[in-house]
């Protein structure tokens, strides 16, 4: 059969072999499953997750009694006529002639409904210079965002006429739109330039345009199928637009990482002299299981979002969790059978001053080797330099301040409706986004519902919660009320939430909460803010727990060490502590925030740091796996604990650095992003594999595992009875004189 000829067994190794034996049969039905996906997952539809189903508490059982009564809460919009100085009051008759024009106008558009001046509901500010013109737009308020823009027209118009004044307009519909203009298009050029990015990079890494486009195209392929599974499986979880993106991202990321493990091996292979089809079992039995390893790891991580009870998560995480396992089943199957047909075409399309570069024996890196020699000289003051060094970087993260950024924090002065955002704030406090009461009873129309109604309005601005107005709509024929009740502290998320916390605990008991069977949960942007953070707060431990017990478990399992199983779980918390000490230290410190567009934010998005923690601890996991199963099939091979170390790393270096580079490539386009929250996550991912691709596995990992030596492979006795999970490594590669003396490989 060959130089190298091996039996291999081991779930990795057989499929590898049965793809490479049926090569077309494996490539139709992967083809097969990714048309089929993607076909049924359109037929079906994708349902995405409802309002309702966002949170649990208060903002969930407000939203189920507005969905039950069947009430459809259209978009309202604000208009604030504002003087530009102190001169012009709401009692002059300009002032008044312009809230004339602007209440004609946006009528005169057929788009809205419910118009109000400010001399009827007394919404002018305590000064006079500020009143607000209120309406709601006609139609679904979904879509809303699409059809204000003739509302905006005739508000510009009534601008022109009255430079005296600042009319401007603002509320969801508004929002949207100038989000949409600005921003829509902004994720999906990010999305868009991702994969030339990696493209691009995997030319240089390769040198030639075939096995360059191999990892790209068997990603792509793996994130199609994925798009048509979500669209299935959303009608058992719904999913979103956000977990679309993370999908993407994920799936690009450990797609191109997978089928890069894999090829580089295989060519390694055959660089060291075994023909091409020993060549593809070594690979398989060994990056292929390496991949399944790692691939079972990062689903188990993904699924630690599960656990949160926050519909979003419970998208994102489960989409992640079926593009690496689509990826990885992608990876062992359909790309052994690619590289079996291609043989040596894979080298097809040379960039010509793209010249392989020179390597030492069995593909070890230069750059790595002097490092490697340096750190295993001194692995004592190795690990002290570079965890002290981390342990640094992460020193920021002990008062990490977390919030959901206020549309000032998230855009800053890029949306011209933020500053509009900022002057009714100013002038009303809390009047852009009021708590909404949303009360349920028998029939809201009795004395005693009625009075509870008024003495809660009343109660709202004697107990300090609300400057007013407090508005109440009701629905008669549902028996419920709306109560809007602006709250002090406007923007200011601290102060609002201490006025939500007064009307929750305080003023609804004393009021509404005296009625029985009444129901008067509250909502609103600060209210679900703060519901959203507890719920968030009280997931940490769990998802927590589930993802490190489950990653040490199976790093136990598959390497049967006690000691590589604890190693691999305190340098990758080590990994992500850095992360999150350098998005603290920039965007809430704002050390070099200037350098990334971050000035003034002065705080982290709150689901950022439980999401950075499943992901990074996934992501970080390709790495660790792939090096230390380099480590131990050399130390199986009978090196010595540090000749292992040595040959481990360096072989490794070069597919570990383009994987890195990749992936911090495309992390970053997310951080050139102009929303806060999405510069975060790209920053924060981007630092955060850097540093896991350079210090931990580079520096810290070989340090560690020097001073450890042979107790690196310490597994007591009473752990014997756990399944075995490892396999005996590839043999050494031999040159090709000597063909037909390969030993067994064994998975």
């Amino acid at each position: 059969m060959g130089n190298g000829d091996s039996r291999v067994r081991g779930l990795a190794a057989r499929a590898g072999g049965w793809s490479a034996r049926h090569r077309w049969a494996a490539v139709g039905i992967w083809v097969l499953f990714v048309v089929l996906a993607m076909g049924i997952g359109s037929a079906a539809g994708r349902v995405d997750v409802d309002e309702s189903d966002q949170l649990k508490g208060e903002t969930h059982t407000a939203a189920q009694i507005i969905d039950d009564a069947g009430i459809k809460e259209p978009a309202s919009e604000t208009i604030l006529i504002q003087s530009k100085d102190a001169s012009l009051t709401s009692t002059d008759s300009e002032f008044r002639t312009a809230v004339t024009a602007v209440v004609k106008a946006v009528e005169g558009t057929g788009k809205v409904t419910d118009v109000t001046s400010p001399y009827d509901t007394r919404t002018i500010s305590k000064d006079g210079r500020s009143a607000l013109v209120q309406f709601d737009m006609r139609g679904d308020s979904d879509t809303a965002g699409d059809r204000v823009e003739p509302v905006l027209n005739a508000v510009a118009e009534v601008q022109k006429d009255h430079g005296s004044l600042r009319i401007e307009e603002i509320g969801g519909a508004s929002m949207a739109k100038q989000y949409k203009d600005a921003f829509g298009d902004d994720f999906k050029k990010a999305e868009y330039s991702a994969v030339p990015v990696a493209l691009g990079i995997l030319l240089i890494a390769f040198g030639a345009l075939v096995a360059a486009l191999l990892p790209v195209a068997l990603a792509m392929t793996a994130i199609i199928a994925t798009m048509g599974l979500m669209g299935i499986v959303s009608h058992v979880q719904p999913m979103s637009d956000t977990a679309n993106s993370v999908m993407l991202l994920v799936g690009l990321a450990v797609g191109v990482d997978y089928c890069l493990f894999y090829l580089r091996r295989e060519r390694e292979e055959r660089e060291a002299g075994r023909d091409a089809g020993a060549a593809l079992r070594i690979a398989a039995a060994t990056s292929g299981r390496a991949i399944i390893v790692s691939g079972v790891t990062v689903c188990v991580a993904m699924a630690g979002m599960l656990f949160t009870g926050l519909a979003e998560f419970e998208a994102m995480g489960l989409a992640s969790l079926m593009v690496v396992a689509v990826a990885m089943v992608g990876s062992v199957t359909v790309l052994p059978a690619l590289l079996s047909l291609l043989g040596e075409r894979v080298e097809k399309g040379r960039i010509p001053f793209l010249r392989r570069r020179s390597r030492r024996g069995n593909g070890e890196s230069r750059f790595w080797t002097a490092v490697l020699k340096g750190v295993l000289a001194k692995p004592l003051v190795s690990v002290l330099v570079a965890a002290g060094a981390l342990l640094a970087i992460a020193a920021p993260a002990v008062g990490m301040k977390t919030e959901n950024l206020t549309l000032d924090q998230e855009f800053g002065n890029s949306l011209p409706i933020v500053g509009t955002y900022n002057r009714v704030n100013d002038a009303f406090p809390g009047g852009s986004e009021p708590a909404e009461v949303v009360v349920k009873a028998k029939d809201i129309n009795s004395p005693e519902v009625k009075q509870a109604l008024a003495d809660f309005k009343a109660e709202a601005v004697s107990s300090g919660a609300s400057l007013g107005p407090v508005d109440i709509k009701l629905h008669d024929a549902q028996n419920v009320a709306f109560v809007y009740v602006p709250l002090v502290g406007g923007s200011d998320q601290d102060k609002a939430a201490k006025s939500l916390e007064t009307l929750r605990d305080d003023v609804r008991p004393a009021t509404l909460g005296k009625v029985d069977g009444v129901q008067a949960p509250i909502t609103g942007q600060v209210a679900g803010s703060h519901d959203f953070n507890d719920q968030l707060l009280g997931s940490v431990v769990p998802v927590f727990a589930f993802v490190v017990v489950f990653a040490f478990l199976l790093m136990l399992l598959s390497f049967r060490s006690l000691t590589v199983a604890i190693t691999s779980i305190v340098l990758n918390l080590l990994s992500v502590g850095a992360a999150y000490g350098i998005l603290v230290a920039v965007f809430q410190h704002g050390w070099g925030a200037s350098l990334v567009g971050a000035e003034g934010v002065g705080a982290i998005v709150t689901w950022l740091p439980l999401f950075l923690f499943v992901i990074l601890f996934g992501l970080s996991m390709d790495y660790h796996v792939f090096v230390v199963s380099r480590i131990r099939e050399a130390r199986l091979r009978g090196r010595t604990t540090r000749d292992a170390i040595q040959h481990g790393v360096v072989t490794t270096a070069g597919v570990v650095t383009s994987a890195a580079i990749i992936m911090v490539a495309v992390f970053a386009i997310f951080g050139t992003l102009s929303m806060q929250s999405m510069k975060q996550m790209g920053v924060g991912l981007a630092a955060a594999v850097l540093i896991d691709a350079t210090v931990i596995r580079g520096v810290l990992l070989p340090a560690v595992m020097a001073l450890l030596g042979e107790r690196n492979w310490y597994f007591p006795k009473w752990l014997h009875r756990l399944p075995d999970l490892t396999h005996d490594e590839a043999p050494e590669p031999v040159p090709s004189s000597v063909a037909g003396e390969g030993e067994p490989v064994r998975v």
